[in-house]
């Protein structure tokens, strides 16, 4: 997770409780790490069903 440098949230919702579940989840599985994110709420996503899209951008520098 600490390679995890920047992530959006795409949350297929308007309604604040929703944004604010998923948000909340999100945040508990990244621990300590705070990497800058952003929540969005989107009328409909990629996949019938689909209601949350995790997009990460990572880095692994060599040691």
């Amino acid at each position: 997770m600490t390679d995890i440098l920047s992530t959006r949230l795409l949350v297929a919702s308007a309604r604040q409780e929703d944004l604010h579940a998923a948000w909340s989840t999100f945040r508990a599985a990244m621990g300590s790490h705070d990497a800058p994110s952003t929540l969005l709420g989107v009328t409909v996503l990629g996949y019938p069903g689909q209601l949350v899209e995790i997009e990460a951008l990572a880095a692994i520098l060599p040691s």
